[in-house]
């Protein structure tokens, strides 16, 4: 049985290693072909490299924060306005700032980290890229 997400590459842009680590045993385990970074300018840089499919990106980062790393991208060229992100957050859905950025910067998502699991996650993911499959 073929895995239509196999080969499909995630960039997942998150600071705490332990989190980072267990998303990309997660998606590995999914079929995919998972991408690392551990800060905003590292991310900014592996996205315009190695054009992921899907960028998972935490706001909350040392070097370049996650909206200012989606503004960048979103600004640079065809690619980079179009590829989906989902932002990980522990800031509220109520966040002006956030809700914001996301109105501004479609296709974007954003979940709550303390409100979703993994398995959520991976979902949320696959069902993004089933749109563009």
């Amino acid at each position: 049985m073929t895995n239509e997400f196999e080969n499909k590459k995630v960039l997942i842009i998150e600071d705490d290693d332990a989190l980072r680590k267990v998303l990309k045993d997660k998606f590995t385990l999914e079929g995919f072909d998972v991408l690392e970074a551990k800060n905003g300018e590292e991310g900014l840089e592996n996205a315009n490299s190695l054009h992921p499919d899907i960028i998972l990106l935490d706001i909350v980062m040392p070097k370049m924060d996650g909206l200012t790393l989606m503004k960048k991208l979103r600004a640079q060229n065809e690619w980079g306005k179009n590829v989906p992100i989902i932002m990980l957050t522990n800031l509220g859905a109520d966040d002006e700032k956030i809700n914001w950025a996301i109105a501004e910067n479609e296709p974007a998502y954003y979940l709550v980290k303390a409100d979703y699991s993994i398995n959520d996650l991976v979902d949320k993911v696959k069902e993004r890229l089933s749109r563009r499959i």
